[in-house]
């Protein structure tokens, strides 16, 4: 269950950093579904070996080393896909927060 939540995040994120962020284009919603996919295996099977491996960095910056984490996973992910393309440092982080914004929903509303 918690894989299919990670993948329904990716999916709902990119959609709507595709719709509400300037900079971030994406082909179609064929893409947006198969970047949704890579970036909640990703998040399922990379993203907890990686918090475990910079645990030091996060203790040493309060966290705020997790949100450029996240933001090299989503540009891992944009820079696989030719038809999505995210211009910029900005319009990645938004990318990012959008993304971990959408993952508290999805959570919120699988109880």
């Amino acid at each position: 269950m918690s894989f299919l939540l990670q993948v329904a995040t990716g999916v709902l994120g990119f959609f709507l950093a595709d719709r509400f962020i300037e900079g971030v284009m994406a082909q179609d919603i064929t893409v947006i579904i198969y970047a949704g996919v890579i970036l909640g295996v990703l998040n399922f099977f990379i993203k907890p070996i990686l918090q475990i491996l910079t645990l030091p960095l996060h203790v040493l910056t309060l966290g705020v080393s997790a949100l450029l984490i996240n933001a090299a996973v989503v540009w891992l992910v944009q820079a696989s896909f030719a038809e999505m393309t995210i211009d910029g440092f900005l319009p990645l982080i938004y990318t990012t927060l959008v993304i971990w914004i959408a993952g508290v929903i999805v959570r919120t509303l699988s109880g």
